[in-house]
């Protein structure tokens, strides 16, 4: 075993003072090293914290005693400069035991009368708790995977919990690009059927004739190419949950089935006999007012109702108070942390041009434009010219401002604009753009390229098949 000598400390007090002992007291892990970064002294919190005894971290260096991220590619001590100032990070430390802990390092030169350096203090501080308070906090302003923190999104962060214990019927409305997707998964994942599957449908994206087998099933023979049977999306929801997005999308005569499933919960393939009880939940949504389509006829009233038996309405972004700022720290972190990019954040200016937009297209526009800029961007900064062009013509902005065209980003993963398209170069800004007219632009430049093949399109464009079938159906783009 090895004895270490009594360090003391002279001419502080009356009589030489045990430096282990005042070291000791402080409740931060610390660490002191030589010129060589080798352990000469810690005290008794950073004893509790790695595992390490002084006896067995005496003469060991440092990055043996730590093991952590920074040790690898950053180590403090290397990295301090003439000025001899403190530097400080966040690294981990893996302990005696194997187990990875977040800390804070600061170091420290030690320095003689001459201002020579004879060693350096380094002090290691747990951070575990505010890591966790950090949770806390944002949680507080988020319900599943739902971020905001406006009296409107408050309000419905204290209804979902209580609507998703029930088996209800819900509608889900709002406009394009609000979250209705989010809010019925949500929905689903803290009810009784979080174990059972969520199946989406969504109503808008198949004709009527493949929209119903999708839906219902068929049996073999029941039409032309069936030729086997196929269970459709209700009896694989059994025990879960249904989505039916774009509800306003579904044809009249579906929506008869659908009002007698509803009824007597009884599934009835296409050409067959023989029905199958499913055990579901319905989640509708839709951006339409449904309303307004029962008085011109286009939507049974009857339905409506079924539907309509718990109703959640999600507010435009425009509408929701401080949460634009929030939810752009919330994408910008979460593309920073995926590309793993080196931004600290938005510039000034950037961060004013997209608190003052209108996001027509809502949360999905205003993550799409995030995710558009970290990826371009190559600064420690996000600037204006890293934005979309569309966002920095002042005419173009306040035409979306006053137009109600819907705008509908896709949900298939696909970036802002494809990584070989033409509108990631600059755009002339003599000619007004908005969303709507740029997604019409990069679908008719990919059929183009395409050759009018729709599969090689939507390749080109990194979207599915539907979400293309959906845009030229929104758009009007003939085949």
């Amino acid at each position: 075993m090895i004895h270490l000598p009594i360090p003391f400390i002279k001419n502080l007090m009356t009589n030489p003072t045990d430096f282990t002992l005042l070291i000791d007291e402080i409740p931060l892990g610390i660490l002191i090293l030589d010129t060589d970064r080798r352990v000469v002294l810690l005290n008794r919190t950073f004893e509790a914290l790695s595992g390490f005894s002084p006896s067995k971290a005496f003469g060991v260096q440092c990055y043996n005693i730590l093991r952590g991220a920074a040790c690898i590619s950053n180590c403090p001590v290397l990295s301090m400069k003439d000025d001899n100032r403190p530097v400080s990070c966040k690294s981990d430390m893996i302990t005696l035991d194997r187990q990875r802990l977040p800390v804070r390092m600061t170091t420290a030169p030690i320095l003689d009368d001459t201002q020579t350096i004879q060693g350096f203090i380094e002090t290691i501080e747990d951070i575990r708790l505010s890591q966790n308070l950090d949770k806390e906090k944002s949680a507080a302003y988020s319900f599943a995977n739902i971020v905001g923190r406006s009296p409107q999104m408050e309000k419905i962060f204290q209804t979902l919990p209580v609507l998703a214990q029930s088996d209800a019927s819900i509608l889900i409305t709002g406009e394009t690009g609000t979250g209705k997707d989010l809010v019925a998964e949500a929905i689903h994942q803290t009810s009784g059927r979080e174990s059972g599957p969520f199946i989406k449908i969504n109503c808008g994206a198949l004709p009527e004739t493949l929209l119903e087998s999708e839906i219902f099933g068929h049996q073999k023979g029941a039409f032309t190419g069936a030729v086997e049977n196929k269970p459709g999306r209700f009896k694989l929801a059994h025990n879960g949950s249904i989505f039916l997005t774009e509800i306003g999308d579904l044809p009249r005569s579906l929506q008869v089935k659908l009002l007698t499933f509803l009824d007597d919960k009884i599934i009835y393939p296409l050409g067959s006999t023989t029905g199958f009880r499913a055990n579901v939940r319905i989640i509708a949504a839709t951006h339409r007012n449904l309303e307004q389509m029962v008085e011109q006829g286009s939507f049974r009233k009857d339905l409506f109702f079924r539907l309509n038996v718990a109703r959640i309405h999600l507010p435009p972004l425009r509408e929701r108070e401080g949460d634009i700022r929030l939810l752009i720290d919330h994408f910008f972190n979460s593309y920073k942390q995926q590309l793993d990019k080196k931004i600290n954040g938005f510039s000034k200016d950037s961060l004013m041009i997209l608190l003052n937009y209108s996001y027509q297209g809502n949360i999905r526009e205003l993550k799409n434009i995030v995710e558009y800029a970290v990826n371009v961007s190559n600064n420690l900064t996000i600037e204006p010219h890293h934005l979309p062009s569309y966002l920095l013509d002042p005419q173009a902005s306040m035409e979306q401002m006053g137009s109600p065209v819907e705008t509908q980003a896709s949900t298939d993963n696909n970036n802002l604009f494809p990584e070989d398209s033409k509108f990631n170069k600059k755009k002339d800004h003599d000619i007004p753009q908005t969303w709507p007219s740029i997604q019409k632009e990069m679908i008719i430049d990919a059929l183009r390229k395409s050759k009018g093949k729709k599969r090689e399109a939507a390749k080109i464009l990194k979207w599915g098949r539907s979400t293309l079938w959906r845009k030229m159906k929104q758009f009007k783009i003939d085949e």
